[in-house]
């Protein structure tokens, strides 16, 4: 197949990228979105999220003219959904006494939807939205048919899950291996065609349901493995040990590969995704289940070790340094820092956060601060909530000259406890209970 023109419906973290990398390869690329203030900005060369390089990648494509953002998909010769399907606000389904959140297919649905009056014989239509198993076969098929066209048929239909890390996207999309689900292998091919593009890692061949469930079982695999750190986090504390330590002298068994510790899990993949196979066999899933359980309480062990730093939560004032999901990124979607701020406030803290990568962020109920010397210049304590590396090296030195608060509570294990302890500080850390400030190096 020929692939002069291509539509990318959402133009977020995924569709934006994907977009312009197309763009860069010299295929004519419309991007759509439901929001008119990203399609005008992006017109002008400029972007709403933060990437390395895409910024650059975007103007290029705008000034070369092989990419433009419009409200509504034009005829092309493939599209590609990369809308978010996140849970359903209110909304529980229920198993044999557990409650399991579900997915939201609205987006999908309307850019599904949205395809209809332009789809054509001999077109591809690519999912990219993580979704729940047999998704692109049991709805976006029966969906498309109502264009008279059927699916496998007369035009391709194929799942392809973005598998990229938020900050190395641009070369992640070219250089990590592609799966092509197709409901028929002849889609699978074209879905291959139009990635090879760009595409440098391998492509692999399969059906649709079949790459569904690798994108589930990827980020599952490491939910569970997180949530097995994050209940060692709890054991030490108990027992009276320092899990950081204890971790790094497991790992180095041959065979052991202990994940890190931390506040939570967040993020639009590792925390959302194993929902999709307990919404969709809860009778097969305990162990996803009970994983998502750990993961979606660690915020309230982290309030614990709060606790026990500042002796009570009332009226203490708590400087919460990062809101984003992980290090170094701008993606706050359910980040666990933010629930641990907001169970702090529940309990009659005062928390002014700090996000460097997006200060101007609108949360709701959490009193953001303008810099990191305003969010410390007040507080009780300092608490470290992401590992960015703009606050792994931090000099306590001098941040000790610029704040009252000599407690400093580290979630993360990005500091360096002799370096505080030196400076005036009292460290703790998640998971350590062997000393209020234990000797060791982050």
């Amino acid at each position: 197949m020929k692939f002069q023109k291509i539509c990318v419906i959402g133009l977020g973290y995924i569709g934006l990228p994907t977009a312009s990398t197309f763009a860069a390869h010299g295929v004519d690329v419309l991007g759509v979105d439901i929001n008119s203030d990203i399609i005008e900005a992006l017109n002008k060369g400029e972007i709403h999220i933060h990437e390395p390089g895409l910024r650059e990648d975007v103007k290029k494509a705008v000034n070369s003219g092989n990419f433009k953002a419009a409200a509504q998909p034009e005829e092309a010769d493939a599209f590609i959904i990369a809308v978010p399907t996140p849970f359903q606000e209110n909304k529980f389904g229920q198993y044999n006494g557990i409650t399991y959140k579900l997915a939201d297919m609205r987006a999908v649905v309307s850019a599904a939807e949205s395809i209809l009056p332009f789809l054509r014989k001999g077109n591809l239509v690519i999912l990219e939205s993580t979704s729940p198993p047999r998704t692109t076969v049991d709805l976006i098929a029966p969906l498309l048919a109502r264009s008279g066209l059927e699916a496998g048929r007369d035009f391709h239909l194929a799942y392809s899950p973005e598998r990229v890390l938020p900050g190395q996207i641009l070369r992640e999309l070219i250089e990590n291996a592609r799966v092509i689900g197709g409901v028929t292998p002849e889609s699978a091919e074209a879905g291959k065609e139009l990635y090879s593009i760009f595409v440098q890692g391998q492509i692999i061949k399969t059906d649709a349901t079949t790459a569904e469930m690798v994108k589930l079982m990827e980020n599952t695999y490491r939910d569970v493995n997180i949530a097995v750190a994050n209940e060692f986090s709890r054991l030490a504390d108990k027992f009276g040990v320092d899990v950081w330590e204890a971790i790094s002298i497991a790992n180095l068994h041959p065979r052991v590969k202990i994940l890190d510790p931390g506040p939570g899990v967040g993020g639009h993949c590792i925390s959302v995704d194993p929902w999709f196979f307990v919404e969709a066999a809860p009778e097969l899933t305990p162990l996803i289940y009970h994983s998502r359980q750990v993961n979606d309480s660690q915020p309230h062990f982290v309030v614990e070790t709060v606790k026990r730093a500042l002796g009570s939560l009332d009226g203490k004032k708590i400087a919460a340094l990062g809101l984003a999901y992980k290090p170094d990124v701008d993606d706050l979607r359910e980040s666990p820092a933010n629930e641990v701020v907001r169970i702090l406030q529940e309990q009659g803290a005062q928390v002014m956060a700090w996000e460097p990568f997006k200060p101007d962020a609108d949360m709701p109920g959490i009193d953001m601060a303008s810099s990191l010397e305003d969010a410390i210049k007040d507080a009780d304590a300092i608490m470290l909530m992401v590992k960015h590396t703009v606050f792994s090296q931090l000099n306590p030195a001098e941040i000790v000259k610029k704040t009252k608060a000599r407690i400093a509570i580290d979630t993360v294990n990005g500091w360096n406890s002799e370096a505080w302890k030196e400076s005036g500080f009292q460290l703790f850390h998640l998971g350590d209970n062997k000393s209020p400030a234990a000797n060791r190096k982050a």
